[in-house]
């Protein structure tokens, strides 16, 4: 299954709900959205700095990272940032598989 990184920075409004239902209650409710899309959170943080939240989630596909993301960004509390994770075997078979590419000349 697809694996994803989101990185999520809260708003004025999002840090006043963080701040009245706490942490734990959040991330359960992140848990609940991945879940409702068929699939599972491996790991979720609060942290300082740029992002406010990171969370690696598994779901089954792009289209259903695209509808967790657009639902979550759409309640204007929360905005996401996707990056979709490969792994170190993907890797492996994306160099086997290669690609023709003419870079631009000078």
């Amino acid at each position: 299954m697809p694996k994803y990184l989101i990185e999520a920075s809260y708003n004025t409004d999002g840090v006043k709900g963080l701040m009245k239902e706490g942490g734990a209650a959040r991330r359960a409710a992140a848990e609940e959205l991945v879940k409702s899309m068929g699939g599972t959170v491996e790991a979720f943080y609060y942290a300082f700095g740029n992002a406010d939240a990171y969370v690696v989630i598994d779901l089954p596909d792009n289209v259903s990272a695209a509808a967790a993301s657009m639902a979550v960004n759409a309640s204007g509390a929360v905005t996401l940032k996707t990056t979709v994770l490969i792994t170190a075997e993907e890797m492996d078979e994306a160099v086997q598989r290669g690609a023709d590419y003419a870079p631009p000349s000078s």
